[in-house]
C-alpha cells in the first residue's frame, strides 16, 4: 500500500546571521557547572500556534522579510544561539567546553506549509503526538564534534495561522533566557526598522556565575566516568503508535481552593504558591494514570528545577543569558497520594523541599546532583518542564497572543509535564502519554476539578 502524502512542504530553507555591519567579533564563552550538565542532552522545544487567516503568499510577501531582518536583529543581541559549543583545542585540567560564535555564524530557518486542520492540530484534547513532529525543527549536524545551538521553523496553515517551532539546545541557555530571546525577536518585529526594543538585553557573561568549588570540573569528571561506563547506545526506538498529547488547565478560583486546601494542612499559608498546588495536582493524577507501574512501588518521586538566579549569592541578574538551574527532589509515598487528600500531601512534600533550599543554600549538595538524578530514573520521577514565570504567552509577533504553546520535547522524558501561565488565568499544563494513560489521567484531572467547583 502507498504511504499517504506528508502534510508538510518544505518552501524555504534560510541562513539567518545577525547584522554584518554591526555583528559582535568572534567571541567564546565558557560553559558553567550549571551548563555542563546540559551537554549530552538535546534541544528543548517549542511550537507556538498563531491565528492568521491569511493565504501562504501573503504570509511569504509581507510576514517573511520581517520576521527574518527581526530575527537577526535579535541574534545580535544573542548572538552565542548562532554559534556552537565545541570541545577545548588543547585538552588540559582547567580547559573547557565553550560557545564559540565567528562573525557569519548563522541559524537555520525553514518555512514550510501544512495541509494539516490548523484547530485540530493546535486543540487541548489528545491528538496524535506523531503530527507536531513535522512542525519542530531539528538542529543541524556538524561533522567536527560541535554542537549547533538553534534551528526555527515557521509553518503556514493557508487561510489558518502560522505555527512557530522553535529548539534551542539546553546546554547554550534555560527557558529563560530562550524566552527571554523570543520576547526580544517578537519585540523587534513589532518594532519594524526600529533598533530600540523594549525588552532589556541579555547579559552576556559566564564570570557572574561564581566556581569556587570547581564544581565544572567534578560534573564534567562524573559525567565522564558514567559515560564510559554505560553500555553502547542504540538508536532511539520508534514513537509508539498511541502516544498522544493534550492539555489541561486549572483555573484561578480553583488554584486558590487548593492552595486554602494545602494550608489548612501545613498550617503555613505563605509556603502555598501556584506552582505547588498545580505540581501536586498532576502529580497526584499522573500516578493515578499509571496505576500498573505504581502497584509494586512504595513512594512516588518528583523532580523540577529550581531558579537559582536571584537565589546565588552575589544574586545574578534576571538577564543573565545561560543556564542557571538546579533541580529540586521529593518524594511521597505512593498510598499517601492516592488517598483523598493526596494533592495536598503532595502540596506539603514540595513545599518542604523548597524551604529546604532556602535554608541550606541553593547550591548546598550540588556535587550529588547528578547522581540523585541518575539514580531516580528507573523509578519514573514526574518532571516539570517550563514554568508560568517566564510567560511564553505574551510573544506577541503582531499577530496577538499565541492562541497555544506546546513543548514537544517533554516526550523524551516520560512523566515530564509541561507548565505555563493559563491563556484565561490559573495554570495550563501539557503532558505525551499513551492513549490509556491518558484517558485515565484525563478523568482523575476533571474529576479533580469537579471537587472544586
Amino acid at each position: 500500500m502507498a504511504s499517504s502524502p506528508s502534510p508538510i512542504t518544505l518552501l524555504h530553507q534560510l541562513q539567518v546571521s545577525p547584522p554584518p555591519d554591526s555583528a559582535p567579533a568572534a567571541a567564546t564563552l565558557p560553559l558553567t557547572f550549571f551548563d555542563i550538565v546540559w551537554l549530552p542532552t538535546g534541544p528543548v522545544e517549542r511550537l507556538l500556534f498563531y491565528r492568521l487567516p491569511q493565504p501562504t503568499s501573503h504570509f511569504l510577501s509581507h510576514h517573511l522579510p520581517l520576521l527574518t531582518s527581526s530575527l537577526s536583529r535579535a541574534l545580535l543581541l544573542f548572538y552565542p544561539l548562532s554559534g556552537r559549543v565545541c570541545p577545548p583545542r588543547i585538552p588540559s585540567t582547567d580547559a573547557k567546553f565553550q560557545i564559540r560564535y565567528s562573525p557569519g555564524d548563522s541559524v537555520p530557518l525553514y518555512v514550510a506549509e501544512s495541509s494539516e486542520d490548523f484547530d485540530r492540530i493546535s486543540g487541548d484534547y489528545p491528538r496524535a503526538f506523531r503530527d507536531l513532529h513535522s512542525m519542530v525543527p531539528r538542529l543541524p549536524l556538524a561533522d567536527d564534534g560541535s554542537i549547533p545551538l538553534m534551528a526555527l521553523q515557521i509553518t503556514v496553515f493557508p487561510n489558518q495561522g502560522v505555527a512557530l517551532g522553535v529548539a534551542v539546545h539546553h546546554v547554550a541557555c534555560d527557558d529563560s533566557s530562550s524566552i527571554h530571546f523570543l520576547k526580544s525577536w517578537a519585540a523587534a518585529a513589532i518594532g519594524g526598522d526600529s533598533n530600540e526594543s523594549p525588552i532589556s538585553p541579555p547579559l552576556i557573561d559566564r564570570t557572574a556565575i561564581a566556581d569556587p568549588d570547581r564544581l565544572y570540573f567534578k560534573t564534567l569528571a562524573e559525567m565522564q566516568a558514567l559515560q564510559s561506563s554505560a553500555p553502547p547506545s542504540s538508536p532511539p526506538p520508534d514513537l509508539p503508535p498511541e502516544l498522544v498529547i493534550a492539555s489541561f488547565a486549572i483555573g484561578q478560583e480553583q488554584i486558590e481552593q487548593l492552595k486554602r486546601g494545602a494550608s489548612a494542612r501545613s498550617g503555613d499559608s505563605a509556603r502555598v504558591s501556584t506552582f505547588i498546588v498545580a505540581c501536586a495536582f498532576a502529580w497526584a493524577c499522573l500516578v493515578r494514570a499509571q496505576a500498573r507501574f505504581y502497584s509494586t512501588k512504595k513512594t512516588a518521586y518528583l523532580l523540577f528545577s529550581v531558579e537559582c538566579r536571584g537565589r546565588l549569592d552575589p544574586p545574578v541578574p534576571a538577564s543573565y543569558f545561560g543556564n542557571c538551574l538546579r533541580p529540586c527532589f521529593m518524594e511521597v509515598g505512593v498510598r499517601d497520594l492516592l488517598n483523598g487528600d493526596g494533592v495536598f500531601a503532595a502540596a506539603e512534600a514540595i513545599g518542604k523541599a523548597i524551604k529546604g533550599l532556602e535554608e541550606g543554600g541553593v547550591l548546598n549538595g550540588a556535587e550529588e546532583w547528578l547522581q540523585q538524578i541518575i539514580s531516580l530514573v528507573p523509578e519514573r520521577p514526574m518532571s516539570i518542564a517550563g514554568s508560568p514565570r517566564y510567560r511564553v504567552y505574551d510573544v506577541d509577533f503582531g499577530w496577538g497572543k499565541p492562541m497555544k504553546v506546546e513543548m514537544p520535547s517533554i516526550e523524551k522524558t516520560p512523566g515530564t509535564i509541561s507548565m505555563a501561565e493559563g491563556r484565561q488565568g490559573g495554570i495550563e499544563m501539557g503532558i505525551v502519554l499513551p492513549k490509556p494513560e491518558m484517558e485515565a489521567f484525563g478523568a482523575c484531572f476533571r474529576d479533580g476539578l469537579k471537587l472544586l467547583l
